[in-house]
């Protein structure tokens, strides 16, 4: 039997369910935002930023987690003094989110930030200010992000929407606003047109999508606690993501920020749109399982934690759903009677009692791991088809 000739091509890409909306295309630094550009993950400090080494410790901590770009606040001349400092140290660009005072702006700027956000809704005369903001931005080569937000809308645009921060409100004050700046021949802006309830937030993107190029920046403002705010962001993310709108991300939640990072990462990973880490197939449980099968794939989970290879892990609880699914793995286990076979590459390699299932999945991994081609997992990275551990509920 001939055997097949492999000719270095690259894996086929994963598919995802719509190409992306084109925009023009920006430098937050390092990054690219825009359309040419993948998807990046932002997050914001929580530390107060003239304190520079608790704001670099919490950067570095993002950076770790997955962070691609960092907003800090700067309410007050001391947090501008110190962002000179950490424009320069943090490993990541870094964004400098200005309200009120229209001076910091410049402060930013001049501190070396690799772009700046404004909320023209309540900054001080901002439209009048835009010039000088535009020729600034400009000469140091950085984008603005207008960020317009349903809590803090310009009192002229509420007063003509009744009250009401629209999703048609939103996106005509951030339209208007980036009309002022090309009136002044500057257009590399991004805009986020930010609401906390998920619905008015999808319209009024929608809406913007289809009147402009300029990249976007996606999130549910307010979005609440871990996992209400999850919920809401994973919900409107994908609802605007699987239509191709959105260039980046930042999932706005009352913990840490690093929990963030997480979620955005998860979200991007479920729809193809970032390379694919850790992820369990593992049921959900019911009256046929004949082990733990909670505990199994926590401990696994945890036990796989950072694992970065392309590979699927299963850990199935019964003889319903278990041998298929975990003969279609790189690497599972099928459960019951108080053991679990265990599966790699779709042949039964072992059974062991339940209490040797975490260990032995783990070494197993670890094993496929250390066997990988660096060159393969190298364009597996490149084509979106990082390390695969798959969980369903």
């Amino acid at each position: 039997m001939s055997m097949p000739i492999g000719l270095g091509l690259p894996p086929t890409p994963p598919p995802v369910l719509a190409p992306r909306r084109k925009t023009r295309q920006l430098m937050v630094g390092s990054v690219g935002v825009g359309s040419d550009h993948p998807i990046s993950v932002q997050s914001m400090t929580t530390t107060k930023t003239h304190d520079i080494n608790a704001t670099l410790q919490q950067i570095a901590q993002l950076t770790a987690s997955g962070c691609d770009i960092v907003r800090v606040a700067c309410p007050m001349p001391i947090d501008a003094e110190a962002l000179p400092i950490i424009a320069k140290k943090s490993p990541i660009p870094v964004i400098a989110d200005i309200h009120f005072q229209p001076k910091y702006i410049f402060s930013a700027i001049d501190a070396g930030c690799a772009a700046v956000r404004v909320n023209p809704g309540n900054i001080k005369e901002f439209d009048g200010r835009v010039k000088e903001v535009a020729q600034a931005a400009g000469d140091a080569g950085i984008p603005i992000r207008i960020g317009v937000n349903g809590g803090s809308l310009d009192k002229r645009i509420l007063d003509k929407y009744n009250g009401k921060a629209t999703p048609e409100a939103l996106v005509e004050s951030a339209l208007w606003e980036a009309s002022l700046f090309e009136e002044h021949g500057y257009g590399d802006i991004a805009i986020s047109v930010k609401h906390s309830d998920p619905v008015l937030m999808v319209e009024a993107y929608r809406q913007l999508a289809e009147k402009c190029d300029y990249p976007l920046h996606l999130g549910v403002t307010e979005a609440g606690p871990k996992f209400m705010g999850t919920i809401k962001s994973s919900v409107a993310f994908g609802a605007l993501l699987s239509q191709g709108i959105g260039d980046t991300i930042r999932v706005s939640l009352s913990a840490d920020p690093v929990e963030e990072i997480k979620v955005g990462d998860q979200i991007l990973q479920s729809l193809n749109l970032r390379p694919r880490k850790l992820e369990i197939v593992s049921c959900p449980s019911c009256g046929r399982a004949q082990v733990d099968v909670y505990k199994l794939a926590e401990e696994v989970t945890e036990g796989l934690d950072g694992l970065e290879v392309p590979l699927r892990v299963a850990v199935m609880g019964c003889v319903v759903n278990g041998p298929g699914e975990a003969r279609d793995a790189d690497l599972g286990v099928a459960s019951g009677n108080g053991k679990g076979q265990i599966f790699v590459k779709g042949e039964i390699i072992k059974t062991v009692p339940e209490s040797q299932i975490v260990q032995t999945l783990i070494e197993e991994a670890m094993r496929i791991a250390e066997t990988m081609d660096p060159e393969v997992l190298a364009a597996a990275e490149a084509s979106g088809m990082k390390a695969e551990v798959k969980v369903t509920r």
